[in-house]
């Protein structure tokens, strides 16, 4: 659109009821009531547990999902597997489809809860 308001001459912030292009940037980000972080990717059939567990569960304040590595070790349906606390929440491991990815997961949960919150998340798929 920026492209076609400079063929044209107008600047796009003038164009009424359009967004900036950084409106559209943040809501893109953003999923499930803007509690699910989509910075990166997020590897295959995770981002639909992600969704039902922010979904079902309203102790869970964000998930941001990490950094994707291959592993030899993650195949078939997608496992989260709780790690260690962090300052607002835990640290978790989901193995999917030949990759791990570290899930933030911020909650006052605990550990036990939040394995329920998962358990349960995952057998609804």
């Amino acid at each position: 659109m920026v492209l076609q308001c400079a063929m044209i001459g107008l600047d796009p912030k003038e164009i009424p009821g359009k967004r900036p292009a950084s409106k559209l940037l943040d809501m893109r980000l953003r999923a499930e009531k803007n509690r699910l972080k989509i910075e990166h990717s997020i590897i295959d059939g995770l981002r639909p547990v992600l969704e039902r567990m922010l979904r079902d569960n309203a102790d869970i304040r964000s998930i941001i999902p990490g950094v994707i590595r291959q592993v030899r070790d993650a195949k078939g349906l997608p496992t989260i597997r709780i790690t260690v606390p962090t300052t607002n929440g835990w640290k978790g491991i989901a193995l999917s489809a030949g990759a791990r990815q570290e899930l933030f997961i911020s909650t006052a949960a605990g550990k036990d809860e939040l394995a329920a919150m998962i358990k349960a998340a995952l057998d609804n798929g």
